[in-house]
């Protein structure tokens, strides 16, 4: 039987646990200390608690994402007017703690944070995610002149956090040719045509499925020009996932 070095035993500590012992870790979210399971190989970014009000939500439509009891094969209210993409997943509804979260990412030093939602966003719902079969995911782009003025595109940050978490490759497939106003500054009758023509393609999507990405969706107008963009392109199907899918009155 191989005898145990005390010194690598001691060397392996330090390897593993040194930096948090010097700097210790603080959750993405909140600022929170972590308290880190060591003997897990999984550690979490967000602490318990963050994790628990980000993620909580209510029963949705897995088509079109409102609050619906019918979840699976859509709703009433997307069975009428259905949405061009297959299916939409959120990860909560554009509740306090997840408004702030969401707001903080947008701005530089917030990538954390979004990549934090990306991950969480992945694991609340891998089983339905495993079964759409993606084969790329692409982040909601920003105009450049809005990217240069932010400093960050949140959505490619969620993406990041979200493909990781997946093993899924992810794309700036998409690029924003025009720059729109925001979108919660127009009335929701508005805000389709504010993003008519606002993308365009920029790589090779024919016969793949792809998944949007983005940090909240309200009417889903944003979501419908890209994906009818991605369509048009010839992609086999289109998939949406966001953090936030925020009600009509929120």
């Amino acid at each position: 039987m191989k005898s145990i070095d005390p010194f690598e035993e001691l060397a392996h500590f330090w390897g593993r646990h040194g930096l948090d012992l010097l700097f210790p870790p603080r959750c993405s979210v909140c600022g929170e200390d972590l308290q880190r399971d060591y003997s897990s190989s999984q550690w979490s970014d967000v602490c318990q608690r963050c994790e628990r009000l980000l993620s909580a939500d209510v029963p949705r439509c897995m088509v079109c994402g409102e609050v619906s009891f019918e979840t699976v094969d859509g709703c009433r209210q997307c069975t009428d007017c259905r949405p061009p993409w297959q299916g939409l997943i959120a990860l909560s509804g554009y509740g306090l703690h997840t408004r702030d979260a969401v707001l903080r990412a947008k701005h530089p030093g917030g990538e954390v944070i979004a990549a934090a939602m990306g991950r969480l966003l992945a694991e609340k719902h891998r089983a339905l995610i495993d079964s759409w079969k993606v084969e790329c995911v692409v982040p909601v782009p920003m105009h450049f002149v809005r990217r240069a003025f932010r400093g960050t595109n949140p959505a490619e940050e969620i993406a990041r956090g979200f493909s990781k978490t997946m093993g899924f490759l992810w794309s700036r497939a998409l690029a924003r040719v025009q720059s729109t106003r925001m979108q919660n500054e127009l009335p929701f009758s508005k805000r389709a045509a504010n993003v008519r023509n606002a993308f365009q393609i920029r790589a090779r999507v024919r016969g793949k499925r792809m998944l949007l990405i983005d940090d909240v969706c309200t009417t889903g107008s944003t979501l419908k020009a890209c994906s009818g963009v991605l369509l048009r392109a010839g992609a086999e199907k289109v998939f949406c996932a966001v953090v936030s899918k925020a009600d009509r009155s929120a």
